[in-house]
């Protein structure tokens, strides 16, 4: 595989996460929404009953923005903020909502906050005066305003893109260091080499090298060539030659031994010291000087 459709498939794995998870925080934020809604009414209609009054009417809870709603009702009421506190508490609790919020009271004729009150996971920061002073008949509105909920979305967001962004890291790293090996088998063996005059000779890799040039070799000239460096300067016989190539594999071919001598030559000949003579009659020799 190519670095070019290695980066491609990369970049298109984290676009597909962050559209995943922003689609899936909008999902979050309609869920949210009515969560908040029903907890509201909840609250609206249990405010209703501490004054024994079941038959007003809640009115349609209002998003005033992502984090804000709109608690408010048909008719003038009284209540405790002891129980305002407890019922807000106790649904947002059985509804899963943040635990950070704002409660106001505001006043219908001119939108006079008449009692609030802050709600936190950390007793230090939750505010919740005159408690036990009620509140005259009246028409009012409830708003309540979630703190943190957007920070908190937000931090989600961000460690679950940071996940996925290191594992499309470690991705990349690893196809490139797999295609670096691929492209470079002969890594592994870079030391498993035999020195002939100025070539290193590479058995297991069919190669020749000298300085920057590679010489590949065909597997019969690899093998004879192998013969000659285990007995350099000795003369190996015609008959060992290609009995040891051509015979021991089931085959053999007249000629053949003399046409690889001559392709080996080619290849060594750029080194004066190195030669690959023939020996009449007899056979071959490897010489190095």
């Amino acid at each position: 595989m190519s670095k070019k459709k290695i980066y491609l498939y990369s970049i298109l794995l984290i676009v597909v996460c962050m559209a995943w998870l922003f689609s899936n925080s909008e999902e979050k934020d309609d869920a949210f929404s009515e969560r908040t809604k029903i907890s509201l009414r909840e609250v609206g209609n249990q405010l209703l009953l501490s004054n024994q009054d079941s038959t007003s009417l809640i009115l349609p809870i209002i998003e005033l923005n992502k984090s804000k709603y709109e608690l408010s009702f048909d008719k003038p009421l009284s209540f405790e903020p002891n129980s305002l506190v407890s019922i807000i508490d106790s649904t947002f609790t059985k509804t899963d909502l943040p635990r950070h919020y704002l409660v106001e009271v505001l006043q219908c004729t001119d939108q006079q906050v008449a009692y609030s009150y802050q709600m936190s996971v950390d007793k230090e920061r939750t505010i919740i005066p005159c408690a036990g002073r009620s509140l005259p008949e009246s028409c009012y509105t409830i708003e309540v305003k979630f703190n943190k909920r957007v920070a908190s979305v937000l931090n989600r967001q961000t460690l679950v893109f940071i996940f996925f962004f290191i594992c499309a890291a470690f991705l990349i790293q690893f196809l490139l260091s797999r295609t670096h090996q691929n492209s470079t088998p002969e890594s592994h063996n870079s030391n498993d080499y035999t020195s002939i005059g100025r070539f290193q000779f590479y058995p297991e890799q069919n190669k020749l090298v000298r300085e920057a040039e590679v010489i590949s070799l065909s597997k019969k000239e690899c093998e004879l060539l192998e013969i000659f460096v285990a007995h350099p300067n000795q003369i190996i016989k015609r008959d060992e030659l290609t009995k040891k190539v051509w015979e021991d594999n089931g085959v053999f071919v007249g000629r053949s031994l003399d046409t690889y001598i001559s392709k080996l030559r080619k290849k060594l000949k750029d080194d004066e010291a190195i030669k690959l003579t023939n020996v009449h009659g007899v056979g071959y020799k490897l010489e190095v000087e």
